[in-house]
């Protein structure tokens, strides 16, 4: 929804809401878009993303699978003689 900031000045407050509840709003000035109403995302606190980032850890731990050590992980591009091929 676009809206010119003057006719925006006696909608704000239902303006806000809507934003609010996820819908576009910008402010127009001379036809041409200003400024985009947006809500404010609230910022986890440190005990949440403590949180997250234990579960992402616990979730990558889990789908890791055990596989040919970095250091054998070219073998195949050498011969015997450890030679390119």
């Amino acid at each position: 929804m676009q809206i010119s900031v003057t006719d925006a000045k006696g909608q704000l407050t239902e303006l806000v809401r809507r934003a609010e509840a996820g819908d576009e709003i910008i402010l127009t000035r001379h036809g041409h878009a200003a400024v985009r109403l947006v809500p404010v995302r609230s910022v986890p606190n440190r005990e949440h993303r403590r949180g997250l980032l234990r579960a992402v850890r616990a979730s990558g731990a889990a789908k890791a699978s055990s596989g040919p050590p970095a250091t054998r992980s070219q073998d195949f591009l050498y011969g015997d003689d450890g030679l390119p091929e």
